[in-house]
């Protein structure tokens, strides 16, 4: 996945709030500079902000096959409806993992109608066990059995299709999907900016669900997306706002990305709206930083290219995979490109939004 380049800051965040357990010993955790962390200046050892910490990570998938299929370049994740977990990559595989080991459990591969490969990019499990699926070749969103058996596709507004189609650049279009109000409606969200559009802005696009079960196209919203940095990924929160993941790199810098809180539920209805330029009566989608990954403790995470923090990759899939009190437990999964200078890497999250 290409990836927008930024020129990376490195911004300090005050830091407060209460320290989460940790869970299982993972790859790359080092005791020593755990320790050294809960004696500076009070911080919690696992906090990256105030609304959020990080339990731990693990490399154990990276660079490893399962049934002679690579297991990475992976670009999304959800939880099955029988709790285990489900990671996509953009190579047209569906991986079932344990939730807990996330050891590769099955794979299942993906087509188009004419049987080929897709971009595949964003993922959501409906309420019967359909996978709806994003592909941003078209772009696209596909719905297809737990076997990988096609059944339809989702209409798609002309100016969101790639040139000459429509304004989107290639490879820039819906990477993240996600289920909202119980499953009632659906959102996809767009990498980037369409031409003519202020490059800042990016569109979400919404489907509603028909009394027949079918899915028809609803309400769109504007995404500002910080200086330099796309959207690849979105999940909905239990209250009806959205986890957004903002992501960025720089060559010999290293990756951003950054965890916002966002609410949509006032936002305009931007699908009339031929140009966003930012115009006067035109309300965004609000939204709160909640944590700059960079910020998080690398708990003696290695990278094998320069990074800001070296806990940090190329951050791209993300799923809410339940809640401990008043925190959503927030599971990130980064994309290796089959790349051997990036890492397959998971990332446990606690949010509190």
């Amino acid at each position: 996945m290409r990836l927008t380049t930024v020129i990376a800051a490195a911004a300090a965040l005050v830091v407060a709030g209460s320290l989460t357990a940790a869970g299982p010993a993972a790859a790359g955790t080092d005791a020593a500079a755990t320790s050294h962390l809960r004696q500076s200046a009070g911080r919690p050892a696992h906090a990256c902000s105030p609304s959020a910490s990080l339990d731990r990570f693990s490399d154990a998938l990276d660079k490893t096959t399962y049934q002679g299929t690579y297991v990475g370049n992976l670009s999304a994740l959800a939880v099955d409806r029988d709790g285990s977990l489900l990671a996509l990559d953009d190579r047209s595989s569906l991986f079932s993992l344990g939730a807990r080991t996330l050891r590769p459990q099955r794979v299942v591969r993906l087509a188009d109608e004419q049987g080929a490969e897709l971009d595949s990019e964003g993922l959501a499990v409906d309420r019967d066990g359909t996978r709806l699926i994003t592909s941003e070749t078209e772009p696209s969103v596909r719905r297809y059995t737990p076997d990988g058996k096609l059944l339809d596709r989702l209409p798609v507004p002309d100016a969101l299709r790639v040139a000459p189609a429509g304004r989107a650049t290639a490879n820039q279009t819906f990477e993240g999907l996600t289920l909202l109000l119980g499953g009632h409606a659906l959102l996809a969200s767009m990498e980037n900016a369409l031409s003519g559009d202020s490059p800042d802005l990016v569109r979400f696009q919404t489907w509603t669900r028909t009394a027949g079960g079918h899915w028809r196209l609803g309400a769109q919203y504007a995404y500002r997306v910080d200086a330099g940095l796309g959207v690849p990924e979105v999940q909905a929160t239990p209250d009806g706002r959205l986890l957004v993941l903002e992501r960025g790199f720089t060559e010999g810098v290293g990756n951003t990305v950054r965890l916002y809180l966002a609410d949509p539920r006032h936002a305009s209805d931007t699908r009339r709206v031929e140009n966003l330029t930012g115009q006067p009566g035109v309300r965004l989608i609000r939204k709160t930083l909640l944590a700059d990954i960079a910020d998080c403790p690398s708990l003696g995470a290695t990278a094998k290219q320069p990074q800001p923090n070296p806990l940090l990759d190329n951050i791209e899939g993300m799923a809410v995979t339940g809640r401990d009190g008043n925190r959503l437990k927030v599971l990130l999964v980064s994309d290796d490109n089959q790349n051997d200078a990036q890492t397959t890497r998971f990332y446990h999250l606690r949010v509190r939004v």
